[in-house]
């Protein structure tokens, strides 16, 4: 049975890690920090709506830490913006021939593994967690923690991809092998481009405009791209079934991926990675795209300074938009 290797093991990672180590597969951390010295401590504190689950994972700083085996399974679940870096220490300690799962939002992190590894494939998460104190993840869907669709990148299956489905579907999830996984994965980036909506605007006020238009703009760019992807109807029946958030401990889920890299003053925000892809297209099929950049920006400038989440309004914003 291969070993899965979690390379980023937050709020998903660390989810995915107990999730597999708890049902029998042998599960290997890297995590950093003060996250790393509590699981190596203390184990991984997962909490769920049906209780607390603490599993004693072994856990590494760096890839460079392990003694690689010729069938590890790598899921990289760390945030977009740290992708580049990881894949390069991946490759200097493991070599081109491991096998690569990207377990992430976003539609770059596999184009890039893919300059380095020959064997990638691609995950659609939709998987409700959240990372905010060292050595704690909190899985917020019962009873299935989440769904986690693969296939190879771009296109295709294999074996290996279907080995992994059935570990993950195994291990309280629910999981598809599938060869059209990049149609998947980009009507998911379509939900992710409104991360930055949920970390910049005050919950109690929203900002469904903003809202609107981001996605107005990212619709607009695959479109003029050509790029395939999943209808809304298709993937709502998909995995609105599946997923039942519900509360842990009596406490709702407060925010999403972008939100907790605010709140965790974590100083950098994946917004390069969904709203600028929207910009990058914009740019190469001549779509204007002025709300996904601003958006980028302002993202960007938050998460350098250190600022909480929810410090702009909707009107504030527009207003800016008619200045440029």
């Amino acid at each position: 049975m291969a070993r899965f290797v979690v390379y980023g093991a937050g709020a998903v990672g660390g989810v995915i890690g107990c999730r597999l180590s708890e049902h029998g597969h042998e599960t290997v951390l890297i995590a950093r920090g003060a996250h790393r010295e509590a699981i190596e401590r203390d184990g991984v504190r997962c909490e769920s709506p049906d209780g607390v689950l603490v599993a004693p994972i072994a856990v590494v700083g760096g890839p460079e830490q392990l003694d690689w085996r010729r069938d590890d399974i790598v899921l990289l679940t760390m945030k977009g913006q740290d992708t580049a870096a990881a894949l390069e220490r991946l490759e200097a300690s493991a070599g081109p021939d491991i096998a690569v799962v990207c377990a992430q939002n976003g539609v770059e992190n596999e184009r890039l593994a893919l300059r380095r590894f020959a064997e990638v494939y691609s995950v659609v998460v939709q998987l409700p967690a959240t990372h905010l104190v060292p050595g704690v993840v909190v899985a917020h869907s019962a009873p299935i923690t989440g769904a986690l669709d693969i296939g190879r990148y771009p296109a295709g299956l294999d074996g290996r991809a279907l080995e992994i489905a059935a570990a993950f579907e195994g291990s309280g999830f629910a999981s598809v092998a599938r060869e059209d996984v990049s149609r998947w994965k980009y009507a998911k980036f379509l939900r992710n481009v409104a991360n930055a909506v949920d970390a910049l605007f005050d919950h109690g006020q929203g900002a469904p405009e903003v809202e609107r238009r981001v996605l107005a703009e990212a619709v607009a760019v695959l479109e003029a791209a050509a790029i395939d992807y999943v209808d809304d109807d298709l993937y709502q029946e998909r995995f609105t079934r599946l997923i039942t958030v519900r509360p842990v401990a009596g406490a709702p889920r407060e925010g999403g991926s972008s939100w907790q890299s605010l709140a965790r003053r974590a100083g950098v925000i994946e917004a390069d990675q969904l709203n600028g892809e929207v910009v990058l297209l914009g740019r190469l099929h001549g779509v204007p795209t002025p709300v996904n950049e601003l958006l980028r920006r302002l993202a960007v400038a938050d998460a350098h300074a250190g600022a909480p989440p929810g410090g702009h309004t909707q009107g504030v914003f527009l207003a800016m938009l008619e200045r440029r």
